[in-house]
């Protein structure tokens, strides 16, 4: 696939189209890959283990966190403030070995998520986030790998996205830096990979991405020192995995 798409960049998460209409998806209508425990299904070919239930995660439930795989040592944790609400609050934590508790390995971030808030049926043009534990495997971005451990695609063209937001916001850096959700995607391929294996009706290239300054139609959009900051500090060898949805999912 040619990494210089700029139209497949105007179908995703946060690229725009003219003023006064809901912008099209650059990120959004990307992959949907291995989710490892959301209402979505899996892609994964192998049951991974489990988290034990006392390793607690903040403001986690039983449920959710038992969709932790066992060998998972790094989460960014992702709580929406409602469900219905474009905004989360975002903090990393990292544990030694599956029996160790979860520890905070940073500050709590301020972010924006999907337009419409949160879905545990996440489907392409619904303008909500979907809800679930999702493994983080591959990276990208318009700038060059900032030092991520990461497979990072480095792609100025391809992660261009022109156009404006949903509040009138510039999209011309929102994809600088990209780490992508493996919900709807096939892991271990770039960010611009639009495989989906459970079909383009399932959306799909939802994102960790820099934040433009207002809601997006799934990712979640961080500021651009954070983005560098887990770039640099997520590492396959720790299994890293976003646990995301809004505070009441969260919780069960």
């Amino acid at each position: 696939m040619a990494l210089t798409a700029a139209g497949a960049l105007l179908a995703g998460c946060a690229a725009a189209s003219g003023t006064g209409a809901r912008p099209s998806r650059l990120a959004e209508q990307g992959p949907l890959a291995s989710p490892v425990g959301a209402a979505a299904g899996r892609d994964a070919p192998r049951p991974l283990p489990t988290t034990p239930a006392a390793a607690t995660l903040p403001g986690v439930g039983p449920r959710t966190l038992a969709q932790v795989p066992a060998d998972a040592r790094q989460v960014v944790l992702v709580t929406g403030a409602g469900h219905d609400s474009s905004t989360s609050k975002v903090q990393l934590f990292d544990r030694a070995d599956p029996d160790a508790g979860w520890t905070a390995a940073g500050p709590v971030w301020s972010a924006h998520n999907a337009l419409d808030g949160w879905s545990s049926d996440h489907h392409a043009g619904d303008l909500r986030s979907p809800i679930g534990v999702f493994t983080l495997t591959d990276a990208g971005g318009r700038y060059a790998d900032p030092g991520t451990k990461l497979p990072y695609t480095h792609s100025p063209a391809g992660f261009s996205s022109p156009g404006t937001g949903f509040d009138g916001e510039s999209l011309a850096d929102a994809f600088d830096y990209v780490i992508a959700i493996n919900y709807n995607r096939k892991p271990g391929t770039s960010p611009l990979d639009w495989t989906r294996p459970l079909g383009s009706s399932r959306g799909g290239g939802i994102w960790l991405h820099v934040d433009h300054g207002g809601p997006t139609h799934g990712c979640v959009a961080l500021p651009e020192s954070v983005m560098k900051t887990l770039l640099r500090t997520l590492d396959p060898a720790k299994h890293p995995v976003v646990v995301m949805g809004d505070a009441k999912s969260l919780s069960v």
